[in-house]
């Protein structure tokens, strides 16, 4: 796994190449390294995922978002209509740090439940 710092969020990226592989690391050994950061995973190189390999990531999403904390998928190939409402999934990385960005907002102005 790799992990891009930036001020006020991290990026993370699978160094292999397995999904559930990467999302179970991340729930099991690495969590503590993106716990109380806003998150971005990059599931660009994937492709085109299937639903179950997303809801890998959905309980960590919940986890995460219910300690105040953004986690954001980015893929570009997901068909957004069969994701959970409570997943984040946008298509681009510029995309990700926007909503970050504006969940930061959200939070400041109390309007983030």
């Amino acid at each position: 796994m790799t992990i891009i710092e930036k001020d006020t969020y991290s990026i993370v990226e699978d160094d292999k190449n397995n999904v559930n592989g990467f999302s179970n690391y991340l729930k099991n050994h690495a969590y503590n390294q993106i716990k109380g950061k806003n998150v971005i995973v990059n599931l660009l190189k994937y492709g085109e995922l299937t639903l179950e390999e997303l809801l890998g990531f959905l309980n960590l999403s919940n986890k995460h978002r219910q300690d105040k904390n953004s986690f954001v998928i980015v893929n570009d190939t997901i068909n957004i209509d069969n994701i959970p409402d409570e997943m984040a999934i946008v298509p681009t990385l510029q995309e990700a740090v926007d909503y970050i960005q504006m969940e930061e907002l959200e939070r400041d102005f109390g309007l983030f439940e």
